[in-house]
């Protein structure tokens, strides 16, 4: 039987590259977004589906028709982002429903993800971060705020989640994603496709050496 994954924030960048590739690999593919898709999903035969991650109704609506349409997910990608920049004295309170919404939804999609993948025996969760994940630049305190508190979330559930034999893992990426199919503008991009492979890398990762989190950055960037 075909394993499955579900992409929650399926994107025209990082979101469409691994729904391509798992499709690619056999797998049976769904993605759910806020709205309709910005890329063909059809073309792959993914299954598309509508679902605001910061609810909690609506994710679990999610994963019930996916467990009825394709199969309970052996990967969960969750891959939406925000944008919240501004000094301190500047940003509106107001303004932080999407930032902190996001984190919600993180912890809302991993729950729902976990419950199936515990009463399986198995699967993967994973994470997507930036460099304000692990650093907190000035003028990004609200990213990285929601972008720190994912990653306590991803490191907190692998220390649970491991020895059940559900492997999670955060992936932060130092760099700005090149559009699904457009070439990049230097060697300051990285590659949309090239890190799916990545993310895909961690699902495909024996036991042994399971690692919670992986830092990937275009080979000028490096890592701080």
């Amino acid at each position: 039987m075909a394993e499955v994954a579900l992409i929650v924030g399926a994107g025209p960048r990082l979101g469409a590259s691994l729904a391509r590739l798992c499709a690619a690999e056999g797998m049976a593919v769904a993605v759910a977004a806020r709205g309709a898709p910005r890329w063909d999903t059809h073309a792959i035969g993914a299954r598309a589906y509508a679902c605001d991650a910061t609810k909690h109704g609506e994710v679990e609506l999610l994963f019930e028709s996916v467990a009825r349409d394709i199969g309970v997910p052996d990967l969960v990608l969750f891959n939406p982002a925000g944008r919240l920049a501004g000094t301190i004295e500047s940003i509106d309170p107001n303004e932080l429903e999407r930032p902190l919404g996001i984190l919600r939804g993180a912890f809302l999609v991993a729950q729902a993800a976990a419950k199936g993948m515990l009463a399986r025996g198995s699967g993967t969760i994973l994470f997507t971060g930036a460099s304000t994940s692990v650093e907190g630049p000035p003028l990004q305190s609200a990213i990285a705020m929601y972008k720190f508190g994912i990653r306590g979330l991803a490191q907190s559930l692998a220390r649970e989640l491991h020895p059940k034999n559900v492997h999670v893992g955060h992936v932060y990426v130092i760099a700005g994603i090149a559009e699904l199919g457009a070439k990049p503008g230097g060697d300051g991009n990285a590659l949309s496709d090239e890190i799916a492979k990545a993310f895909l890398s961690l699902h495909r990762q024996h036991r042994s050496v399971w690692s919670w989190e992986l830092g990937i950055a275009p080979w000028t960037a490096g890592i701080s």
